[in-house]
Order: C-alpha cells, then sequence, then structure tokens
C-alpha cells in the first residue's frame, strides 16, 4: 500500500506536458488556445534547473568563507576587551619575537655552514635540519597544533608526495615534518632570494611559467629528482593552484608519470580561528 501511494504521489508531482503543447499538436482533443499563463507553470522547474547548474559550478572550489559576525552584547564587551588586551599585548609580542629569534639563529647557523662546506654532506644535513627548524619556528610563533594520521613520511626513492593545496602555509607545515624538495613557481625580489639560497638546499624545483620549454626542462629534473637515493623526497601540489579546503580540484597528470610511487598527503584545516585559504584573486 505504501508503496502504491508514493507511487500515485509521483504522478500528481509530474507535469502534464500535454498542457504546453501547442493546440495542433494535440490530434485527439479539440483545439484550446494556449495561454501565457501555461508557460509560466514551468517556471519552478527552470528556476530549479537554473540552481543546480550554478551550485554545480567550478567557483565554488574558491570561494572564501565570510568570516561569522560578532554576537555582541554589554555583558561579553568586558571579555572582548580582554581578548584584545592578550592577543595583541602579550601573544603578538610573544610572537614576534619567537620569529625574530628564530631567523636570528637561523641565519647565524645557516650561512657559515653554506658558504664554508661546498661539497660535502654534513653541509646539506645541517641546511636540511635548519630549514625544518625555522618551519617548526612558524609553526611555533602560530601556537599551531597539527595531529598527524597515518604513518609519518619516510626518505626513499622512487617515490614522489602529492598533497592538495589550500594556503601558502601548507609547505611550511609539511615542511617541518620531512624536508621535502617541492615544485614551485620562480619569484623576483626577496622570495627568489630565499628560494636560490635557502630552498635549493633541500633540493626544491623551479619553474617559470613564461617560458614554454621551461616546461621540459622541469620535467626532466624531476625524473632525475626521484632516481637518485640521497635525494629529499619530492613534494607536489598537483592541484596548480589554491583551494579553500571544501573541495579538490582536478589534478595535472604530471607528478603521476615520473614512473614511481605516489604517497598522497591530505591537509584539513580548523577554521574556529582563522580561515587558511589562500584566495588569489583577493
Amino acid at each position: 500500500m505504501a508503496s502504491s501511494s508514493v507511487a500515485a504521489d509521483m504522478e500528481l508531482d509530474r507535469p502534464n506536458l500535454e498542457d504546453y503543447l501547442p493546440s495542433e499538436s494535440l490530434p485527439q482533443e479539440s483545439a484550446r488556445n494556449l495561454h501565457l499563463r501555461d508557460l509560466l507553470d514551468i517556471s519552478p522547474v527552470l528556476t530549479e534547473a537554473a540552481g543546480a547548474i550554478v551550485d554545480d559550478s567550478f567557483t565554488r572550489c574558491f570561494k572564501s568563507n565570510s568570516p561569522e559576525p560578532w554576537n555582541w552584547n554589554i555583558y561579553l564587551f568586558p571579555l572582548w576587551c580582554l581578548g584584545v588586551v592578550i592577543r595583541y599585548g602579550i601573544l603578538f609580542p610573544l610572537r614576534s619575537l619567537t620569529l625574530l629569534v628564530g631567523w636570528i639563529v637561523f641565519f647565524a647557523a645557516f650561512f657559515p655552514v653554506h658558504f664554508l662546506l661546498k661539497g660535502q654532506k654534513l653541509r646539506s644535513k645541517i641546511e636540511r635540519w635548519l630549514v625544518e627548524m625555522m618551519c617548526s619556528v612558524f609553526v611555533a610563533s602560530w601556537t599551531g597544533v597539527i595531529k598527524y594520521h597515518g604513518p609519518r613520511p619516510s626518505t626513499r626513492p622512487h617515490q614522489v608526495f602529492v598533497a592538495n593545496h589550500t594556503s601558502m602555509i601548507d609547505f611550511i607545515i609539511l615542511e617541518q615534518m620531512t624536508a621535502f624538495a617541492v615544485i614551485m613557481q620562480k619569484h623576483p625580489g626577496w622570495v627568489g632570494f630565499i628560494q636560490k639560497t635557502i630552498l635549493e638546499s633541500v633540493g626544491c624545483i623551479w619553474f617559470n611559467r613564461n617560458d614554454l620549454k621551461d616546461r621540459e626542462v622541469v620535467a626532466k629534473r624531476l625524473r632525475d629528482h626521484v632516481q637518485h637515493p640521497d635525494n629529499n623526497p619530492l613534494l607536489i601540489f598537483p592541484e596548480g593552484t589554491c583551494v579553500n579546503n571544501q573541495y579538490t580540484v582536478m589534478f595535472k597528470k604530471g607528478a603521476f608519470e615520473l614512473g614511481c610511487a605516489v604517497c598522497p598527503i591530505a591537509i584539513k584545516y580548523n577554521k574556529i580561528f582563522v580561515d587558511a585559504f589562500w584566495n588569489s584573486k583577493k
């Protein structure tokens, strides 16, 4: 009985297509006039179809979440003021001091090792450890809490790690755990200086989007990198752009054509305090 009633309801919900056909196409019925109100009856169906198309749009993968407004009232206002004092009067100076001390220690140890121990394996080990240390300082300055699931990455030849990409800090969060060699866009200025002097010590590979011939050179360097057992594990963000940590877009196939094992890494951010999504449009 239940199934028959459901079927009956479905029949009632179905639109009567004959009501929207012109009169000459209805041989079994007498001729009648087609009114505008008959055509407008299908507007809910069109609205629902358009809504499904918009909801399925590719742009929702890059939509930033607007912050929720604070539920202000006179009772919570003193606590809000106390929070401002703690954040900007205590926590912010401590975080800035942590970063400052970390950079001083890093540069004081990195440059002597980088320029005095050329061509030695000891230099590579110390540089890797210093890069991991500096990334750990960044996470500590954010008071970041990282929870790991599954086995930690191990340094083995013939493997490549792929991860979803949400923000610039993805690299720091993963680098403080293991000194990955990352493929990234080449930048000018002080960012380019850091890339050339510091990040190249862990085997990072740069590419230039404006140079068409650079694609083949980078592909060859990637294949050579994964074949060498002493190189740091290679990390690639195959989405090619930052996504809002709610969806993933189609991976580019280059990471899967290196002839080695592909190890996936999934990063999920907790948005209670801040949204980590790096919206390049804004």
